[in-house]
């Protein structure tokens, strides 16, 4: 990695550390927050079916509304954090997402729901992408790789999440009291650790170009990433109903379904580094396939909620290292600058985790949610017979 050229280095050097220090430790807490935020959406799945008497098509088409109003904002977002900066985007994006959550249950109308999960997902994703230019730039200035350890961060606000879900039961909150108490937490660690965010240099003239569709290795990679992507959102959209409905779990223990998934994701996040060190990539790939493949299919085949919440964790430490792998192939695709390499699968990618819930949804509506989740089977398989292709010389 080229480092940038610093006069008088020690003196810079003394400068710097300590705001890039603390800019490291408030986007941590950013990620962890968008880990809540998810999560907090995961473990009311249930209830808005319910609250708004919906069948599982009609809560798929609301969960595209999401990935619609993502789709569109991602145009643009590179456009924005380039001219406000990421520190302001995530202030302001990260707040109205909160307050989208927040109002999940305000209304009965199924309108008011769908306009919810537009303003939810277009704003959410101006956020995701605020923490992800924060998170390369820190990255740059250090000279390291951190970006699995930010990533970590995001899967164990998820696991904290659902715990919290978990708990709501016993501690006698209602389901919107819940739903205040952690969005408004969530915007208040929002706009604190956003004030310790570094500005991102107006630069980078590739943020204003539109995403293009990938061609040659980049599109089987950004394949891959859309099917990643697709079995990571089965998990976070669909894991807590499969419990409830398909395994009739109690409230509790059907909150635990995302909390699993996302601890051992987050486990495998921050061991990650350690691992692809020792590991090439191609047969890491393939492992990960495999273990998130028999993690599915152990908890859709056995019918003990215990053995599922078992599953979905494998399925967590299989698919955590897939997408940074599958960006750093891209990255290093030969004839291609690596902000467009990862920007190419990345958009891939954003299809696949847009399409993939509802898709998951219609199967469900017209056969099982178990029969829905059988995607997440193949799409593991998938990825693990493709890698020595998709990796060719890693």
């Amino acid at each position: 990695m080229t480092q940038p050229a610093i006069p008088s280095a020690a003196a810079a050097s003394a400068a710097v550390a300590p705001s890039l220090a603390g800019a490291s430790i408030a986007l941590r807490t950013q990620f962890f927050v968008m880990g809540v935020l998810f999560a907090t959406w995961g473990v009311h799945v249930p209830i808005v079916k319910a609250h708004y008497g919906l069948g599982e098509q009609t809560l798929a088409l609301a969960m595209l509304a999401s990935g619609v109003g993502a789709l569109a904002a991602l145009a643009y977002a590179g456009r924005i954090v380039g001219r406000y900066g990421p520190r302001a985007v995530a202030a302001v994006m990260g707040c109205i997402s909160c307050a989208a959550i927040a109002g999940l249950e305000a209304s009965t109308h199924y309108a008011a729901l769908i306009a919810v999960m537009l303003v939810f997902g277009s704003f959410g994703s101006l956020f995701d992408v605020s923490l992800s230019a924060e998170a390369s730039e820190i990255e740059r200035l250090s000279g390291k790789p951190m970006m699995s350890g930010f990533h970590g961060m995001f899967s164990l606000g998820g696991m904290a999440g659902a715990g919290l879900g978990s708990a709501v039961p016993a501690l006698g909150l209602s389901p919107a009291s819940h739903l205040l108490l952690a969005t408004g937490l969530c915007a208040a660690a929002i706009l604190v650790a956003s004030r310790a965010m570094l500005p991102l240099p107006e630069k980078q003239a590739e943020a204003k170009q539109p995403l293009s569709l990938p061609r040659g290795p980049l599109l089987l990679l950004g394949v891959l990433a859309s099917m990643g992507l697709i079995a990571e959102g089965a998990m976070y959209d669909w894991s807590v109903l499969f419990m409830k409905q398909e395994r009739a779990s109690d409230a509790s223990t059907a909150a635990l379904a995302y909390a699993s998934f996302s601890a051992a994701m987050a486990a495998g996040r921050f061991g990650g580094d350690w691992v692809r060190a020792r590991l090439a990539p191609r047969r890491l790939l393939r492992a990960s396939g495999v273990l998130a493949a028999a993690g599915m299919a152990l908890a859709l085949a056995m019918p003990s909620p215990l053995v599922a919440l078992a599953g979905f964790a494998l399925v967590g430490l299989g698919l955590s290292n897939v997408v940074p792998m599958l960006f750093s192939a891209a990255s290093q695709v030969p004839g291609v600058s690596p902000a467009h390499g990862i920007a190419a699968v990345s958009g891939v990618g954003y299809l696949g985790m847009m399409a993939g819930p509802p898709l998951i949804g219609l199967v469900a509506e017209h056969s099982s949610l178990t029969a829905g989740l059988l995607v997440v089977v193949v799409f593991a398989v998938f990825m693990a017979v493709s890698a020595k292709r998709a990796l060719r010389g890693a």
